[in-house]
């Protein structure tokens, strides 16, 4: 039996991975990847390297033992991603695994934007496969903003049409702790977890927290949906993802990524990582 993390190489995996091996033998933990080479640090630390693609179901065959447990994160390909975990699922059961942990997306069915109908039709093929399972439901990460600060500070201004819309985010490496615990502790099957961070934020706030870790003075622009629309695609981001991120500002200003059920803090054992310090050390 080992716990198994999918997806072990990309941002969130490598922190679970980390999380993993800062608690159990390297040789109790299983990751499953579709480049070998991008495991080659992991495996020489002594994790087990499983390689399947979601889109592989005979790999995936393969990708499993009796006993595990395992940990879906889920895959980027929006639109695809239902058939892609659906294989990962099958797979998973047919090993006979012990738990199945998906990382969803926070508020699970009430969750009504484009990117949440994946993982809403993703948790419903878990509930009628009868296999063992924890919904981590992720809010958003501190990174999904802070990783556009050189453009923010280009021109000055935080652009979104979230209006006074409030955002719970919580830093990538405290959802990692949770997913380890969960994987690691007792008492967390068939649970569901809303995960988000101790405080909600509106954008005119983190603008302000900007300007005071900068000195300098950042606002908050508010624009509708269209403009939003042409703004990011203007600065060359793929109209498909654009209009994404525009349905998910418009959720914002609907509340749905404001809810702070204290689910991460109580799994990591400690507040979750303030937006402030996020800020700060990306700047850093």
């Amino acid at each position: 039996m080992s716990i198994v993390v999918t997806a072990a190489t990309g941002a969130l995996g490598r922190l679970v991975v980390g999380e993993l091996l800062n608690r159990l033998p390297a040789d109790e933990v299983a990751v499953v990847v579709r480049d070998k080479e991008k495991a080659a640090d992991l495996a020489e630390r002594g994790v087990e390297v499983r390689v399947a693609d979601y889109d592989d179901a005979e790999a995936l065959a393969g990708a499993f033992r009796a006993g595990d447990r395992v940990l879906l994160i889920s895959g980027n390909e929006v639109g695809r991603r239902v058939e892609q975990h659906t294989a990962v699922l099958e797979a998973a059961r047919a090993a006979g695994v012990a738990q199945f942990a998906y990382t969803g997306i926070l508020g699970g069915p009430e969750a009504d934007f484009d990117l949440a109908a994946d993982h809403r039709g993703t948790e419903q093929a878990i509930l009628d496969s009868g296999i063992p399972y924890t919904f981590l439901r992720n809010g958003w990460y501190h990174e999904n903003y802070t990783r556009n600060l050189p453009a923010v500070l280009e021109h000055g201004a935080v652009v979104a049409n979230a209006g006074g819309g409030r955002v719970a985010s919580a830093a990538r490496a405290d959802y990692a702790a949770a997913a380890a615990e969960v994987l690691t502790g007792e008492g967390h099957l068939n649970r569901v977890y809303e995960l988000s961070g101790d405080t909600a934020w509106s954008f005119t706030e983190y603008a302000a927290t900007l300007s005071a870790h900068t000195g300098r003075e950042i606002a908050y622009e508010e624009v509708t949906a269209g403009e939003h629309l042409t703004i990011l695609t203007g600065a060359g981001v793929p109209a498909p993802f654009a209009a994404v991120l525009v349905d998910v500002d418009a959720a914002i200003a609907r509340g749905r990524l404001a809810g702070t059920s204290g689910d991460l803090a109580r799994l990591i054992g400690r507040p979750t990582t303030p937006v402030a310090e996020a800020i700060g050390a990306a700047l850093a």
